[in-house]
């Protein structure tokens, strides 16, 4: 995650796909924690750019979705090289390295695939490569969920956020296509459509379900904790754009990172997310009205 971008906050507002007016709410599905194992037999991909994205942006519905009976998975697009504070190229991978190991276990994830593409210099020119990588990884994994950026969410910077975006919107569906990588069939690996993303946005996108992460927001906080070469570049960064700030980084990460809910939600914490469940209607004019 760009530590500059503190302008941006996790919390997204609801914005509609038309005109960027207001969404209705009704609309709006607050998944609550359930003790049946919904998620038996599923399994969802963390698809994110860095190391600490996934507690960030993800680590209470990674945690609620694995209560229910999903296998889940993390895959990582970049090396995270850039992201310390005065450490070495080398010394920043090795130690993020370790960290996300930690990360990974403390989730109870069941592995990690790391791409290992350069550190914010992911570019369109790659597209096609990952996407490719991704449908290999999707049809072997049999995922049927994904976590990742919104590739539709409005004024992100960052090009590892947003061409991991689009290579996961793309590989989603042309995972489930019978000719493409048609030589994948030889290899044991057949097609296998996404249907659920959940897809998670710094700027405006358009909300329409938020998770009750509330049962484990403690558990989050100290999952993110785990990731301390980034977390010590941004607090660092932080303190450098704000001179004199009196603040731990303890307090730093809490504040800008777990932000109470809006009181509408009846929840204490939340993680919000532009929810697509591809089986709702097989329609290529998708939100079309008659």
């Amino acid at each position: 995650m760009t530590p500059s971008l503190f302008r941006y906050s996790v919390q997204s507002q609801f914005f509609s796909s038309a005109g960027g007016a207001l969404s209705n709410r009704d609309d709006l599905v607050i998944e609550k924690w359930d003790s049946s194992k919904l998620g038996e037999g599923r399994v969802f991909a963390a698809v994110f750019a860095h190391s600490d994205d996934l507690a960030i942006f993800a680590g209470g519905t990674i945690m609620k979705l694995i209560s229910e009976g999903y296998k889940g998975y993390f895959i990582k697009t970049t090396n995270d090289e850039m992201d310390s504070y005065d450490l070495s190229f080398a010394e920043t991978i090795y130690r993020i390295a370790k960290e996300t190991d930690d990360v990974v276990e403390y989730m109870k994830l069941e592995k990690l695939y790391s791409l290992d593409y350069k550190n914010h210099y992911l570019e369109h020119s790659q597209l096609t490569e990952i996407r490719h990588r991704l449908i290999t990884l999707f049809r072997f994994l049999k995922v049927d969920t994904v976590i990742t950026f919104d590739p539709w969410g409005h004024y992100e910077e960052n090009p590892d956020h947003y061409i991991t975006a689009h290579a996961v919107e793309t590989a989603s569906w042309t995972a489930g296509r019978q000719l493409d990588l048609p030589e994948l069939k030889d290899m044991g690996l057949h097609p296998k459509f996404i249907t659920r993303k959940y897809l998670v946005a710094r700027g405006p996108q358009l909300v329409n379900r938020v998770v009750d992460i509330t049962p484990v927001v403690s558990k989050k906080l100290e999952c993110m904790k785990l990731h301390v070469t980034p977390m010590d570049n941004m607090y660092r960064t932080y303190l450098d754009l704000h001179p004199g700030a009196k603040i731990s980084q303890d307090e730093f990460v809490e504040s800008e990172f777990l932000q109470k809910a809006d009181p509408i939600y009846g929840v204490d914490y939340v993680e919000k997310f532009h929810y697509i469940d591809e089986t709702d209607s097989f329609s290529f004019m998708r939100n079309q009205q008659s």
